[in-house]
C-alpha cells in the first residue's frame, strides 16, 4: 500500500523519442530500396545471394555499411531531457491537491550499462536517477536489474506561469497558459557546487543570446588562472549554443559542453541543461519571463485521495529537521489526513525523491 507510485510494467526504450520511432521506421522503408540492383533490371525473383553474385562483394558492404550508419545515427542520438512526453500528463490540474505530474517508466539493465549513461540517455539528472535508486551500483550494475526512471513529480509549492527553479531537487519548471490552462515542462539542471552556490529568489530574463561567447569572472580566473580572457563560440564553449541571462548579474540559464554534469551539483552558480533541452526552453522563453529560484527539500500533494510525499535530501539538512518541515506541510495541506509515520521516516531517511503513498495506516 505505501510504496512508490508508478511503477509500469515492461522496458521503456530509454534514449528514444517519438520523432526518433517514426524516423527509424522511414528509414527501414528507405532502406529496404537500397538492395535493389544498381540497373534497371526487373529481378523480383532474385534472390540475394544471387544479386551478390551478380554485382559483388563491394556491392554487398556497400549496402550493409548504408544500413548500419544510418541506425546507428537514429538510435545514438540521445532523447529530449524535458518531460513529461505525453500531452495529455503536462497539464497542471485545477484543483489545489492533485499536483502529481508524470508517471514512472522502468528499465531492465543490459551488459556495461552505467547509471550516469542511463540518466543522460532517458534524459534525467544523474543525482535523481541515482538516488531513486539507492540499492543499484551507479558504475557496475548487474544485467537484468530493474531500474526506476523517476519521471513523476510533485509541483513545487506555490508554481507560477514562468521558471521555477527547485534547487533541493535539480529540476527547472517551465509553466505557461495554452487554452484556459496551465502545462508544465520539466528539465533536469546543473546547480553551482558548494562555494559557488546559485542565487536563490525572484528574477527575471533580461537577455537571449544565441552561440553566446565565455567571459571567465576575475574570481574563476583567480582560481584556474590558465583560463582565458574570453572563450569564443564553439565546442569549447561551457555556455553551449544558448544563454538566458538572468537579472542577477552574472548569472543566467544555459547548455553545456559536458553533459554529464546535468542533474548535478558541478557548476560555478550558473544553472546547466543539457543542449537539446536549452535549445527547447530557449525558444519559449521571452525577455521579461519571471524566474523563481528556490529550496524545496520537502513536496506534499494529493492524487486521488491519497497524500503524497516526495524528499530531496541534502547535507544541509537533518533528518530531525526535514521531519519537522514534513509534518508542518502536512498540516498545511491536508492535516485531516492519517498518515503512516513509518513511512514518513523512511522516506526522509532514504530521500529518494520519488513520490510516494503516506496515507493510511
Amino acid at each position: 500500500m505505501h510504496a512508490a507510485l508508478g511503477y509500469s510494467p515492461g522496458t521503456p526504450q530509454v534514449g528514444f523519442s517519438r520523432f526518433q520511432l517514426t524516423a527509424l521506421f522511414c528509414a527501414i522503408c528507405f532502406i529496404s530500396k537500397l538492395f535493389r540492383p544498381p540497373d534497371n533490371t526487373v529481378t523480383i525473383d532474385k534472390s540475394i545471394f544471387s544479386r551478390i553474385q551478380d554485382y559483388g562483394i563491394v556491392w554487398l558492404m556497400s549496402k550493409l555499411f548504408t544500413c548500419i550508419f544510418s541506425i546507428l545515427c537514429l538510435c545514438c542520438h540521445t532523447a529530449y531531457g524535458w518531460y513529461p512526453i505525453q500531452p495529455d500528463e503536462s497539464l497542471i490540474p485545477s484543483t489545489d491537491g492533485a499536483s502529481l505530474i508524470g508517471s514512472h517508466r522502468t528499465y531492465y539493465t543490459q551488459p556495461g550499462d552505467t547509471l550516469i549513461e542511463l540518466a543522460l540517455q532517458g534524459g534525467l539528472g544523474y543525482l535523481a536517477l541515482s538516488k531513486a535508486n539507492p540499492e543499484v551500483d551507479p558504475w557496475l550494475p548487474q544485467a537484468g536489474t530493474r531500474i526506476l526512471l523517476p519521471y513523476a513529480f510533485i509541483l513545487p509549492t506555490g508554481i507560477q506561469p514562468g521558471i521555477t527553479v527547485n534547487l533541493a531537487e535539480l529540476r527547472l519548471y517551465y509553466v505557461w497558459h495554452e487554452q484556459n490552462s496551465l502545462r508544465v515542462r520539466v528539465y533536469p539542471v546543473g546547480i553551482g557546487r558548494s562555494g559557488w552556490d546559485t542565487p536563490e529568489g525572484s528574477f527575471e530574463v533580461i537577455q537571449k543570446i544565441v552561440r553566446p561567447a565565455w567571459h571567465p569572472p576575475a574570481s574563476l580566473r583567480l582560481e584556474n588562472p590558465q583560463l582565458p580572457a574570453s572563450v569564443p563560440p564553439g565546442p569549447d564553449n561551457p555556455l553551449g549554443e544558448y544563454w538566458l541571462g538572468l537579472s542577477a548579474p552574472g548569472y543566467g540559464i544555459h547548455g553545456t559542453s559536458k553533459p554529464y554534469g546535468v542533474g548535478r551539483r558541478i557548476s560555478h552558480g550558473c544553472l546547466r541543461l543539457y543542449p537539446w533541452d536549452i535549445r527547447d526552453l530557449f525558444a519559449r522563453v521571452k525577455i521579461g519571463t519571471p524566474v523563481r529560484i528556490l529550496r524545496q527539500p520537502v513536496k506534499i500533494g494529493i492524487k486521488n485521495g491519497k497524500l503524497l510525499l516526495e524528499v530531496h535530501r541534502s547535507d544541509n539538512f537533518s533528518d530531525q529537521n526535514l521531519l519537522e518541515e514534513t509534518l508542518q506541510r502536512i498540516a498545511q495541506v491536508a492535516g485531516h489526513i492519517q498518515v503512516n509515520r513509518d513511512t514518513v521516516e523512511r522516506e526522509i531517511h532514504l530521500g529518494r525523491g520519488v513520490p510516494t503513498i503516506i496515507s493510511g495506516d
